[in-house]
């Protein structure tokens, strides 16, 4: 198999990518950390005990190629036993796991909890590590100490460095212990290079379309290829994902590297809540939404429901694109509700400003 910085160098030599001494950097260190994970260091007196090889914190703001090294060190690691998921999907799934040990009353769950997940994955890889809870704060050392030390090496992105993870959170005295397990465990990288690859993908490309119809559409959909690196031709097979929610499953029709689309009908035409929209929230950087109805009292449900929506993405700072039958302003033009709605329609506006789509998705 080819390695990292060969795949990474053959994208330049293709002109897919402009020369970036950080992420050549980068590179490197993720083909070293692949090497050693296909050829593992032993120990032990008869050396069976297989030394975990050291993880890489690889943060910067949004754009700076995080995403794409992750694609290139996840598909050129010949290991059997790895595991890429979103942070955010993985702590929900932890906080299941321990609910279900600490019903069985036999001591601390994060041990049998970190053994399990260590049974399933020798390499866990994840995409955008962002701490914003105290329940994850609270468990996120003990967890991940418990995992290293059971043999998984860890590699993660984040938009943030460690020090600035979890900052200003409540007890987040209990949370330092992870931050200076990260320095100790994992090899922290920064990419912090001028060029904001995402947004320049974007071009000049508008992200609020009017009217809905076949060109708005077109314009989408070009944007939607060019974010994710997704032929094309191939538009058929766009994957699709399945997010669970308090229970529920939220089908997201196409999704790929962060970027998923929508339609306003599935979105805000059916029953959802905050809940809902937090989970897209915080689990996709870019959201593509089209069909968006001028709106006003004959729509108050789907109405407050875009509210709700609009207030979760803002909140995550995640880009919006959307195709809609006007501009925000006269999105709901008259009728009881409209004065409510107008910090909805500063927010798109704000969302439309390069400043916002400067910022990294979680950042506020």
């Amino acid at each position: 198999m080819a390695g990292v910085r060969a795949a990474y160098d053959a994208l330049i030599a293709a002109d897919e990518l402009r020369p970036d001494t950080e992420q050549a950097a980068a590179a490197d260190r993720l083909d070293a950390l692949a090497n050693e994970l296909e050829h593992p260091r032993t120990t032990g007196l008869f050396r069976k005990r297989v030394v975990p090889a050291k993880g890489v914190y690889l943060w910067g703001d949004v754009g700076r190629g995080k995403s794409m090294l992750m694609d290139l060190f996840f598909d050129h690691v010949d290991v059997p036993a790895k595991r890429r998921v979103h942070f955010a999907e993985f702590m929900i799934e932890v906080h299941g796991r321990i609910a279900v040990e600490r019903r069985k009353e036999a001591g601390d769950p994060i041990l049998p909890v970190a053994r399990a997940l260590a049974e399933d994955a020798r390499l866990l890889a994840f995409d955008e590590m962002m701490v914003t809870n105290s329940p994850d704060a609270m468990i996120l050392s003990r967890l991940f100490t418990a995992m290293i030390e059971a043999g998984v090496t860890i590699v993660t992105t984040s938009n943030r460095a460690p020090g600035e993870l979890y900052r200003n959170g409540l007890n987040r005295e209990h949370f330092l212990p992870f931050i200076a397990l990260i320095g100790e465990r994992l090899d922290v990288l920064a990419l912090n290079g001028p060029v904001d690859y995402r947004r320049d993908r974007l071009g000049q490309q508008d992200t609020w379309l009017v009217p809905n119809g076949a060109e708005a559409t077109r314009q989408l959909s070009d944007a939607f290829f060019r974010l994710t690196d997704y032929p094309s031709e191939d538009r058929e097979h766009v994957p699709s994902e399945e997010l669970s929610v308090q229970g529920r499953t939220l089908h997201v029709p196409k999704a790929l590297k962060g970027v998923a689309v929508f339609s306003f009908k599935r979105l805000c035409g059916e029953a959802r809540g905050p809940g809902d929209y937090l989970c897209i929230a915080r689990r996709y950087h870019t959201v593509i939404l089209v069909g968006i109805p001028q709106l006003g009292p004959d729509m108050r449900n789907e109405a407050a429901r875009f509210v709700s929506l609009i207030d979760a993405l803002y909140e995550y700072k995640v880009k919006l694109l959307a195709a809609a039958d006007a501009q925000p302003d006269q999105l709901y033009p008259v009728g009881d509700g409209r004065f409510e709605f107008e910090r909805t329609v500063s927010r798109l506006e704000e969302m439309r400003s390069e400043d916002y789509l400067a910022q990294g998705h979680g950042q506020g």
